[in-house]
């Protein structure tokens, strides 16, 4: 049709090892059209945004952008097309002005000498079209994470977009700041610009959708009227009417005293928590959407960021202004990003395992150090050659394995897990829940943040909804369905159970 802007027909995306991550997903955006894409975790979003985008080359189907069938190698051979995608984690750069960013990689000029008045007089038109009220001189670091929002917004109509991607929008903003985001939206939409635009929240899709697409497991399962739809249809759509549930082991009801308990906590973005208990040997789940507080929670916990409030470990007053206090009291950090936070990753495997216990010591020999992390590596199945190799080496599965073996090592008995399966494989996802379960059988009290619901369906013993900073409830996955939890996190509601 003449008004149909992007069109994505059958698009089938296979990794290899025959990882099918989409399966003939197919999507039409129309023009001046606020397009929402809606799914679970893993039901294949990021795959299909990233072929859109140039960032990844579909395997089968096709993508037409105005009629026109597209082959896109690169982003920049998307951007030259007409589409522009705007990642969660924005990719301006800090130091530089609004106006430098706003023409980065494509600066009005000749020869390499850039017509700094054409730029000039561009960057303004573009900040007019968005009704910016900050200056085109200001370095972006100096921005709100708002204005930020807008200027890569601006960035896009430099560039001539047709339809711009918008990737969770929402998750670093407040509401204030994220009425003015959709004010610019709905205009540029006037002005014949289509967006596409991802997020959970069904609440910000009815405010802001005309239509909206549904993927679950890789597949479209329908297009909706976002104003001719009512939540229960969504949701239904997302999760499945007679899906099957993760199968759950049988569990002993767990006996242990508190291990760690908040009674209130006050904190870094929003944070406000009450109430919350973890036993030892109990494995908790924590959930939520992006940007839902869950790893502020652990970063607080663990001392990274400062918090007001009561809490408590193992009975005692607990306030630590530091990690080094957080482990002295017995808690390790499993943290969501293993290779820049967790590991040296050009060191050893067994430095990396006993760099905890060091306590600021570097006169232990090298010796002993092996002789500490080998016993609690092979207790962990961690597959290696020599522990002199450097941790870089190892796979993703087995890394994360050395890192949760420095707090084993360093005796921690509360483990604090951020994302924990980010980027492993089936199996050694298996592996981690099969070693979670061993270290809690072992009496650890056991706190795991992620993202896959299934996954804490099944190793849990208790799943703590967290929404906007604070906790929804807390489920027993042992009486309560999948689903209920699951709505709860996508609604932010408590009260859907």
């Amino acid at each position: 049709m003449a008004d149909d802007v992007l069109v994505v027909e059958n698009v089938s995306k296979r990794f290899p090892m025959n990882i099918v991550a989409l399966e003939q997903a197919s999507l039409t955006v129309r023009r001046g059209e606020i397009h929402c894409l809606l799914g679970a975790n893993g039901a294949g979003k990021s795959t299909l945004l990233k072929m859109v985008a140039g960032a990844l080359k579909p395997s089968g189907g096709r993508i037409s952008l105005e009629g026109q069938a597209l082959d896109l190698h690169s982003p920049a051979d998307a951007a030259r097309a007409g589409i522009s995608m705007i990642y969660q984690e924005l990719d301006l750069v800090p130091q530089l002005t609004v106006e430098q960013n706003l023409f980065l990689g494509h600066a009005p000029g000749k020869a390499g000498i850039i017509d700094r008045r054409t730029r000039s007089e561009r960057a303004h038109e573009a900040l007019r079209r968005i009704g910016a009220r900050f200056s085109p001189r200001a370095r972006v670091e100096q921005l709100s994470v708002a204005n930020q929002q807008l200027t890569a917004i601006a960035r896009s109509l430099t560039m001539n977009a047709k339809i711009i991607i918008m990737d969770e929008p929402s998750a670093a903003l407040n509401e204030t700041e994220l009425e003015a985001v959709f004010a610019v939206i709905r205009d540029l939409v006037r002005q014949g610009v289509s967006i596409l635009y991802v997020s959970h929240r069904l609440a910000e899709l009815r405010e802001i959708g005309d239509r909206v697409t549904v993927l679950r497991g890789g597949r479209t399962i329908a297009t909706y009227d976002v104003a001719d739809t009512p939540d229960a249809a969504l949701v239904e759509a997302v999760i499945g009417k007679a899906r099957t549930l993760v199968e759950r082991k049988a569990r002993p009801p767990v006996a242990g005293e508190v291990a760690l308990s908040v009674n209130k906590m006050r904190g870094a973005d929003g944070l406000m928590v009450e109430d919350f208990a973890v036993r030892w040997g109990e494995v908790t789940g924590l959930t939520g959407l992006n940007g839902s507080g869950r790893t502020t929670f652990l970063r607080s916990l663990f001392g990274d960021l400062r918090f007001e409030g009561k809490v408590e470990v193992g009975g005692r007053p607990y306030r630590p202004t530091h990690p080094a206090h957080a482990i002295r009291r017995g808690l390790g950090l499993v943290p969501e990003s293993r290779k820049t936070h967790g590991l040296v990753l050009d060191a050893p495997i067994y430095k990396n395992a006993t760099l905890a216990s060091l306590g600021g010591r570097f006169t232990m020999s090298h010796h002993h150090e092996r002789e500490r992390a080998r016993p609690v590596l092979d207790r962990l199945s961690t597959r290696y050659a020599d522990l002199d190799q450097a941790v870089m080496q190892l796979s993703g599965g087995n890394q994360q394995k050395v890192v949760l073996a420095k707090w084993v090592v360093n005796g921690a008995k509360i483990l604090l897990l951020d994302e924990p399966s980010r980027g492993l494989d089936v199996g050694a996802k298996a592996d981690l829940y099969a070693l979670v379960e061993k270290l809690a059988a072992d009496g650890a009290a056991v706190i795991v943040a992620s993202s896959e619901l299934d996954e804490l369906y099944a190793a849990c013993d208790s799943i703590w909804v967290f929404h906007e900073g604070r906790i929804l409830d807390r489920y027993d996955p042992s009486v309560t369905g999948r689903e209920t939890i699951l709505k709860a996190t996508i609604l932010g509601d408590q009260h859907v159970h």
